[in-house]
């Protein structure tokens, strides 16, 4: 321990060693959970192994994880107003000590990333080091000699219970119980997570439940206007939404340290640790049975796709997304496979025009997507970081495909207007012509944003969001009335 001289006036808790706990406490997330997540991405076949692991003892199991992976120390969400706090006093000339049941690798690195702390104690692969554990380790490290503790949860109790001076992190329930059934009352609370429901509906992607609207396109567009087509049309929309919702948890979880390295997908839940990792693979489970359940009130078919659309989102999370050109075609089939999905919870047959359409329009935006990601990056001067397999330097061929898909959808829109087909549909075909403008205007628009590096998120979102889209969509709606 380094050699400190303090003013006289030094209040004496400045004499005390400072001990803080990590995962929860100075991480607000748990680095155990994290590497787990991190290992299930990039060596899965370690998996299998875990459990015998575990039967080992935690201790045991720590040790094998942390010697599987390496967490990107650098970018965990740490609680930056401990952070600032343990900063100040360590400038004091405090002593501060990281105690943490995490394993002492890990902590370690930790620890020589932040440069703060006088000594670090850890689980040894052998020995657990929490609760009453963590507290003999304490003493045996630091004597007799009295201390001050941080901590966030329960098992940080009996040590809160012998510091001088308790302090609590983001306290959880079960801890804000022990402290007042024990009378204990923390000097300092550094509490920093927004409300739980907010950070909740930032998870599951609510906006991006605008996508699964496509499940109304296919009765819209037959003119098969029913109540009970209606109904499992919007029935048909909950389950894809749900199930939809429980990817993007699934993804943003497995992408945790990708995430973390990007500018703005680091405010996510997960990568924030606003949001902990065992609640999201909670709301999965509920939101994948709620979905599963809505599809016995409806065609068996419609089940069938959306099994499909979540194998293939997993897919897409876990591997698909890496391969660069097959995540686009992943992406615009899943589109496709919400208009089938519409198709089957209404028993309406899906046209060739309209698949032909779809593939080529949403490989179009999703494509678009991949571009403006990369425009923002050459404007940036950065680099790809996200494994998504693109360079910068792809980016005019990127470009190119996703221009002529786009006007490839427009020719496709064009002979259907000109088919015999469309006469059953619509008395006045002439004026299906009118929208061929509007969507040379749109899809022009969208790349042309994207290009000047202003799109900043999904096209369709976009669409839905952004105010000429909205009076070039109700141009549509007009037209198509007219047409009527």
């Amino acid at each position: 321990m380094a050699t400190t001289i303090l003013e006289p006036e030094a209040p004496a808790a400045v004499l005390r060693p400072l001990c803080v706990d990590l995962d929860g406490t100075l991480v607000k997330s748990d680095t155990l959970v994290d590497s787990l997540l991190v290992l299930a991405r990039t060596r899965p076949g370690r998996l299998p192994a875990l459990c015998g692991r575990l039967f080992r003892g935690k201790a045991a199991f720590k040790a094998y994880v942390t010697e599987s992976v390496s967490l990107d120390v650098a970018h965990l969400p740490y609680n930056r107003k401990l952070l600032q706090f343990l900063q100040q006093e360590r400038a004091r000339g405090r002593a501060i000590y990281l105690a943490t049941g995490a394993d002492l690798r890990l902590a370690r690195r930790v620890a020589d990333h932040l440069g703060i702390f006088s000594g670090v104690l850890g689980s040894d692969g052998a020995t657990n080091l929490t609760g009453k554990r963590k507290l003999d380790g304490l003493r045996a490290h630091l004597g007799s000699e009295a201390f001050d503790y941080i901590g966030n949860a329960s098992p940080d109790l009996p040590l809160l219970a012998h510091a001088s001076e308790a302090m609590v992190a983001n306290p959880s329930a079960a801890l804000r119980r022990g402290l007042r059934s024990r009378g204990i009352v923390p000097t300092r609370v550094f509490e920093e997570r927004p409300h739980s429901l907010r950070t909740m509906l930032k998870a599951v992607r609510v906006h991006q439940w605008a996508k699964n609207l496509l499940v109304f396109a296919p009765m819209l567009l037959a003119h098969r206007f029913t109540h009970g087509k209606v109904l499992h049309s919007f029935m048909a929309f909950c389950c894809f939404s749900l199930s939809a919702s429980a990817a993007y948890i699934v993804n943003d979880m497995f992408d945790i340290e990708a995430d973390r390295r990007h500018a703005q997908k680091r405010q996510r839940p997960f990568a924030s640790g606003d949001l902990s990792a065992l609640t999201g693979f909670g709301i999965v489970a509920v939101f994948l049975a709620l979905a599963i359940c809505g599809t016995h009130y409806l065609p068996f078919r419609f089940g069938g796709w959306l099994l499909l659309y979540l194998a293939t989102t997993m897919a897409y999370s876990t591997y698909l997304k890496r391969i660069a050109l097959v995540d686009v075609l992943v992406l615009s089939g899943l589109y496709t496979l919400r208009l089938l999905g519409g198709g089957a919870a209404t028993h309406t047959p899906i046209s060739h025009w309209l698949s032909g359409f779809s593939i080529f329009l949403f490989l179009s935006l999703a494509i678009v997507k991949r571009f403006a990601e990369l425009e923002n990056m050459r404007i940036l001067g950065s680099k790809p970081n996200n494994g998504r397999g693109y360079l910068v330097a792809d980016i005019e061929q990127i470009r190119t495909f996703g221009t002529a898909s786009a006007f490839a959808a427009v020719v496709v829109f064009a002979n259907y207007i000109g088919s015999h087909d469309v006469t059953i549909l619509y008395r006045h075909t002439q004026w299906l012509w009118l929208i061929l403008p509007l969507m040379v205007l749109w899809l022009c628009r969208v790349w042309l944003l994207a290009s000047r590096g202003e799109l900043n998120e999904d096209p369709v979102v976009f669409a839905l969001t952004d105010k000429m889209s909205l009076v070039i969509g109700a141009a549509v709606g007009i037209v198509a009335f007219l047409a009527v």
